[in-house]
C-alpha cells in the first residue's frame, strides 16, 4: 500500500486552539450548527466551560453528544486516547475530528498525542493546529501569558480575530508581532471567528508545499535581514524591515530558523542528527516541519515534530521537473541556530 493511501485512510485531526474569550467558542457552535453535510467529532474538555449551544445538542448522554446536523461530540474527562478509540469504534465513520484544548492549555500534549499513541496514530493523523487570537488582546497577552506566545508558535492556521474592534494600525502591529513568533502559519483576519470552514479544516498542513504557495520567500535564508546580527542589543528598538509593509520584530525569546538544501540528503544521517537534536534540545523546539529529499529516494519524505516526538513518512513521488530539494523549518524558544545549521549540512549525502 503505498503512503499517499495510507495517509488518505487516516482520519484528519484538527486541534483548534486559543486564549479564553477570542473565540473559539463561537468557531465551534458554527461548527456544530453549520449544514455542511459532514460528519465531525468534536472533542472538548468541558462542556460548562465552552458555553456550546445546548439547543444543539440532540440524546446527550454523559460523554457523547449528537449534533442535529450530524456531528457528536464528546467530553475529555477521560483520557483523549481513550475517547479517540471509542470515537473509532462507532458506527458510521466521521469525516474528521476536532479536538478543543481549553484556553489555558498548551497544545503540545494534545498533539504529540497522535504521533505517540501506536492505535490513534495508525487510525489518524494530525491535520493542523488552528489558533484563535484576540486582534485587541493579543498583544497584552505575548508579553504576559507563556501558553499564548506557544498557540501562536504551534499553529498552522491563525484567526486572528474581533478585527472590528481595534485600528488598522493595530491591527498591522498585531500581525508583525504575530509574525516574529511564526512567519508560516496561513492567517486570517476575521470578525466573529467567520470562515469558510474549508480554511481550517482538512488543510493537510503537513504539506509544507502550502507554505511555500502562501509565503513563497519562505525558505530563501538571504530574507534581506541578517538572522546572525548581535542580540546584546536592547530589544525595544523595532527592526523596520520592509516585511509587505509590516513591521519586522524579532521576538525576545521566541523564532524560526528555516533551513534548505538542494543536495540530496542521506537517511542514515539525517534521522540520527535530528533525533539527537530533539534529545538534546526537545524543550527549545515547539515546532519542525519538512520536506526532504533523500538520495536515491523516488519519493519526497515529509515529517513534521512537536518537541521530543517525530513523525514522518514517505508521501509521494517526486514530480518530473519538480525541484528537488529538502526544506526544513523549526519554531521555537532560544534555539541554538548555528548548532542546527551545522548539524543540518552534515546530513547532505
Amino acid at each position: 500500500m503505498s503512503s499517499d493511501q495510507v495517509s488518505s485512510e487516516k482520519l484528519p485531526v484538527t486541534v483548534l486552539t486559543g486564549y479564553l474569550g477570542a473565540g473559539k467558542t463561537t468557531l465551534l457552535n458554527r461548527i456544530l450548527s453549520e449544514p455542511h453535510g459532514k460528519k465531525y467529532a468534536v472533542i472538548v474538555n468541558e462542556f460548562g466551560e465552552i458555553g456550546i449551544d445546548n439547543e444543539l445538542v440532540v440524546g446527550a448522554d454523559e460523554e457523547v453528544f449528537e449534533m442535529n446536523n450530524g456531528c457528536i461530540c464528546c467530553t475529555v474527562r477521560g483520557d483523549l486516547i481513550r475517547i479517540i478509540e471509542g470515537l473509532m469504534r462507532r458506527k458510521g465513520k466521521f469525516d474528521a475530528i476536532i479536538v478543543e484544548t481549553t484556553g489555558l492549555a498548551d497544545p503540545a500534549p494534545v498533539a504529540q498525542t497522535f504521533f505517540v499513541d501506536e492505535n490513534v496514530g495508525r487510525k489518524t493523523r494530525l491535520d493542523a493546529v488552528v489558533t484563535v487570537a484576540d486582534a485587541k488582546w493579543l498583544k497584552d497577552r505575548l508579553k504576559d501569558a507563556p501558553e499564548a506566545k506557544n498557540q501562536i508558535a504551534f499553529a498552522d492556521v491563525i484567526l486572528l480575530n474581533k478585527i472590528d474592534r481595534v485600528t488598522p494600525a493595530e491591527l498591522r502591529e498585531v500581525e508583525a508581532r504575530i509574525r516574529a513568533i511564526n512567519p508560516y502559519a496561513k492567517l486570517h483576519k476575521t470578525e466573529r471567528s467567520q470562515i469558510a470552514l474549508s480554511e481550517i479544516l482538512g488543510r493537510n498542513a503537513f504539506d509544507l508545499d502550502r507554505i511555500l504557495d502562501i509565503e513563497p520567500e519562505f525558505l530563501n535564508t538571504g530574507d534581506g535581514h541578517d538572522h546572525d546580527h548581535d542580540h546584546g542589543h536592547d530589544h525595544g528598538h523595532d527592526h523596520h524591515h520592509d516585511h509587505g509593509g509590516l513591521k519586522h520584530y524579532h521576538d525576545e525569546d521566541m523564532q524560526s530558523v528555516s533551513l534548505n538544501t538542494d543536495k540530496p540528503l542521506s537517511p542514515d544521517k539525517f534521522f540520527p542528527w535530528v533525533q539527537k537534536l530533539v534529545a538534546e534540545d526537545g524543550p527549545a523546539i515547539l515546532r519542525c516541519k519538512g520536506i526532504l529529499n533523500f538520495k536515491d529516494d523516488p519519493d519526497r519524505f515529509v515529517f513534521q515534530g512537536v518537541h521530543m516526538i517525530l513523525d514522518g513518512d514517505h508521501q509521494r513521488a517526486w514530480k518530473d521537473g519538480e525541484k528537488r530539494n529538502s526544506r526544513l523549518v523549526f519554531i521555537g524558544r532560544n534555539l541554538p541556530e548555528e548548532k542546527i545549521r551545522s548539524g543540518f549540512e552534515t546530513c547532505v549525502a
